[in-house]
């Protein structure tokens, strides 16, 4: 179903110009590393724009907001939409805090986004203005189950005509939407909210998934949300075997996603159509 896809990023190495925060960077360098991709960090408008005309995809994470950081985010991100190059964003916290609401805002009215990816309390704040976001984590009243799942579905198509954007809910269940279509996937493990980042992660994975794919981001996207969930998976699998904890968790993580073909994904993915 992916095969393509994943063949593309592995064939064309996109280079991603990652704004993201500087609690998770490193793990971000080092999974895009991983799953095919290539990393560059700019955050100074000085460097950031020209950094972003070598690039072939942007991601904008508010994770760690300044005053500095934000002009860069706009200034970058509108030279990506002249470049026509996928810009993700990760609205981490939004609703959190009055900066990260606004400034969510303030992007979305001056940036063209290809996706959005965040929990269901950001993404609830992107189309609201407001939300219950707990710190940087979901609130656990939004919470995406099987008794909401199609109320859910309908509110992410609906988001996605109106920004004109991929929207990514990731949770339990994890859902991809355009306007028309969405996917449903049900990869993953618990103890990936153990590990500060997984979010950032897959945010970076879509951004070059996105860039290899320039024709298809709906499948980019889905393709990189079971990617994420499966490798999960297998590097939970690991833990047990090895006894260990969620440091090695992390380091297993990026290990499966260096080493995922498609055949792997293909046997082990969880997703359905609605």
């Amino acid at each position: 179903m992916f095969e393509g896809i994943l063949k593309n990023v592995h064939e064309k190495t996109p280079l991603v110009h990652c704004i993201t925060n500087y609690v998770t960077v490193n793990d971000v360098a080092n999974t895009l590393l991983a799953c095919g991709g290539s990393p560059i960090m700019a955050d100074d408008e000085k460097d950031a724009v020209e950094i972003t005309s070598l690039c072939n995809a942007l991601v904008i994470n508010i994770g760690t907001l300044n005053e500095r950081t934000i002009t860069t985010m706009l200034k970058t991100g509108k030279k990506a939409n002249e470049l026509s190059h996928p810009v993700v964003l990760d609205p981490v916290g939004a609703g959190a805090s009055k900066l990260r609401t606004d400034t969510t805002f303030k992007l979305l009215e001056e940036v063209k986004f290809s996706v959005i990816r965040g929990n269901i309390s950001e993404i609830k704040t992107v189309s609201k203005g407001r939300g219950t976001t707990k710190g940087v984590d979901a609130d656990i009243s939004d919470a995406v189950t099987e008794k909401n799942l199609d109320e859910t579905v309908s509110f992410a198509k609906e988001l996605s005509a109106r920004t004109k954007a991929i929207i990514v809910i990731t949770g339990a269940i994890d859902i991809v939407a355009n306007s028309n279509k969405a996917y449903l996937i049900r990869n993953g493990h618990h103890m990936m909210s153990k590990v500060s980042g997984t979010g950032c992660m897959l945010t970076a994975i879509i951004a070059a998934y996105c860039a290899a794919n320039p024709d298809n981001h709906l499948d980019a996207a889905a393709a990189a949300v079971c990617v994420m969930g499966l490798c999960g998976e297998l590097a939970y699998d690991k833990v047990v075997k090895n006894d260990a904890g969620t440091s090695s968790y992390r380091t297993y993580l990026i290990d499966a996603i260096s080493k995922l073909d498609a055949k792997t994904l293909e046997g082990g993915m969880k997703i359905e159509i609605r």
